[in-house]
This record gives C-alpha cells, structure tokens and sequence, in this order.
C-alpha cells in the first residue's frame, strides 16, 4: 500500500487553484491500542472549506499552510486496535485528505448502512447535508403548512433537501437556481412548487410572481443579490436561517451592504446563523427521519460523483462555478463497492 496526501499549499487569491492545493506522499501509520487504520472511500466536497482557507477569523477551522486538508468522508476499517470497532467496519467522520488515515476510534463513527441506500448518501441526505437541512429548516424556520418557503440554491445539496422537507410538512416552495437546467430539476423531479432563474434579467419579477402571497420563510444559502430580492417579499414575522452565504465566499474582503436590519424590523422577522453541530443532541431522531423520508420517496437527491483521489481539487473548484446538480463526492476508493 502507498499513501498519498494533500495539503494546503498557500491561502488563494479568490477562487482557490491549483497551487492552493499540493499533493504529496504520506507515511502509513501503525495504529496504536485505540486506533484504527482506515482506507478512505469517498470524500465530502462542501463549500464550507473555503471559510477554513483564510487568514482571518472564520466559523471554520483554518486549514494550516502545509499541513493536509481534513473533511468528512467514508472510510472502511482494514486494521483496528480497538475493540469497539471491527476490521471490514464502514465509518463515518472528519478525514485528512489521504488515502489512508490512523485515527482514534473515539473519533470515528461506525455505521450501520441500510443496503437499500447508496452508501455516499450517508455523506449526503443522511450525513451533514441532511442534518443541515433538517435543522435549519425545522428549528429555525420553522415551517407551517400553507405557508411559502423559498429556498436559494436550491438545486445544491443542501438546498435540494430543505426544499423536499418543506413539501413535507405541506408548505408551498420555491426554489433559487441558476439555469434552466436547474430550475426544471426542481419542478419535475423535486416536486417544488416553482423555480426561479436568478440568472435571467427578470429574476426580480419572476420572483415576485412566483411569491405571490409573500415569504414566510427564506432558507439562505447563497447571500448577495439573490437574497436581497427576496427580502423584499418577507411577511410579517418570517423566519431566515441562514446557513451558507456562497456568493460571498471568494471576496476578498467582507461585505456589510445592504444593512438589512430596517426590513427585519418592519417585518418582525427573525435571522439566524447557525451550524448543524449545534443540533447534534438530536441528530439521532433527524437521522431516522430523513432515513424514513427517502425510502417513502419523499426526499430524492443528485449526486456528482466524481472518481479518483487526483481529482479533488478541481472538484472543490467546481461548486463555486454553478454547474453541478447536488451533492459533490469525490470516490477516492472501490473498497466500499
């Protein structure tokens, strides 16, 4: 076995590049008593990693200059020192982006996969892209039916879940993409009520037409312009978690305009930050909910899935120009097929 990993070669100048990015050999450890040798099979590609590659604060872990990058991904169990965790184990947590990883078996998580469903979908609606939805959406949106719930990209993985839950719990839901592609996926697969282009020059008023009786809750993933038309349109007492601000992600410098406390005020409306490990008390029922979900058909979801450990960076790079449906994965391995 070689091992191979990638680290963090230099903070990017807006979107990261190939030199933000080195690949290097890495040593295969022997794990100690506690650990566990893992063979990494697939790795989550999450926008969030662009926060942990600044210099300044951030929500995120700031990825250190050559030191290798870490995200979640599936790993299979090939040695194990710890008698909690089996060899032929698949788990589940934050990786360093290697082909193989000794870690601490407190610092993994052993799943029991449903045969019914692909495995990388525990990356995806059943991994953290579904707890985000789930309790952004739940918690602080807190959706009623009838109500209207718009989503911003909507078609990415994340917002593609929000979207089916809110048709869940009986809302009326519109969907933000880019891209005819992407607005016809949500109608006719998805189930969303409408879509709305917000490439085209008419975004405002089709936004308008599509939100007749107004937003009771905006699920934001994207900031910018986007979201700025649809604040036009909040109802009294709507709610915003805010998960994701993307179109912001590769400024250079942050952004304070426009102040949008005015309209939270004349609508009594209320705004939310937040992070999916704050619900990790409850992660656990969500699971099984969403779990319930998508084997009632209820939920469905997109993966790009793109293979080979070599291709990661330009799979991260991909997620900040708008042509991916979904969730990005990249299969670094067969040893789960």
């Amino acid at each position: 076995m070689e091992n191979e990993q990638i680290v963090f070669a230099q903070f990017p100048d807006g979107l990261p590049d190939e030199q933000t990015f080195r690949y290097e050999p890495a040593e295969i450890i022997e794990p100690k008593q506690g650990e566990v040798l893992l063979e990494t099979a697939y790795l989550s590609i999450d926008p969030y990693f662009r926060n942990g590659m600044i210099k300044g604060a951030s929500y995120v872990t700031a990825f250190k200059i050559d030191q290798p990058i870490w995200g979640r991904g599936l790993a299979k169990v090939i040695q194990s020192k710890d008698n909690t965790v089996k060899e032929g184990d698949i788990v589940r947590g934050l990786f360093e982006w290697k082909r193989y990883n000794t870690m601490s078996a407190e610092d993994i998580e052993v799943l029991n996969v449903d045969d019914d469903i692909p495995v990388h979908w525990y990356l995806g609606a059943l991994g953290a892209t579904g707890q985000t939805a789930y309790h952004g959406l739940l918690e602080i949106g807190q959706p009623k039916a009838g109500e209207t719930v718009v989503v911003s990209a909507a078609s990415g993985a994340v917002g593609s879940v929000v979207g089916q839950i809110a048709k869940i719990k009986g809302c009326y839901v519109v969907g933000i993409a880019g891209g005819k592609a992407k607005t016809q996926y949500l109608i006719d697969e998805l189930g969303f009520d409408d879509a709305v282009d917000y490439k085209k020059e008419n975004y405002a008023e089709a936004l308008a037409k599509a939100v007749p009786n107004g937003v009771d809750v905006y699920y934001e993933n994207v900031g910018g312009t986007v979201a700025n038309e649809v604040f036009k349109h909040l109802n009294s007492f709507a709610r915003i978690p805010v998960c994701g601000s993307i179109s912001n992600y590769n400024d250079k410098e942050i952004s304070y305009e426009p102040a949008v406390q005015p309209i939270l005020i004349k609508n009594q409306a209320l705004m939310q930050g937040f992070l999916a490990s704050q619900f990790k008390d409850d992660f656990e029922h969500a699971e099984k909910d969403l779990a319930q979900w998508i084997k009632d058909g209820k939920i469905k979801t997109k993966t790009s899935l793109v293979k080979g450990f070599g291709n990661i960076p330009s799979a991260f790079r991909a997620l900040f120009t708008g042509k991916e449906i979904g969730k990005q994965i990249v299969q670094v391995s067969s040893v789960l097929d």
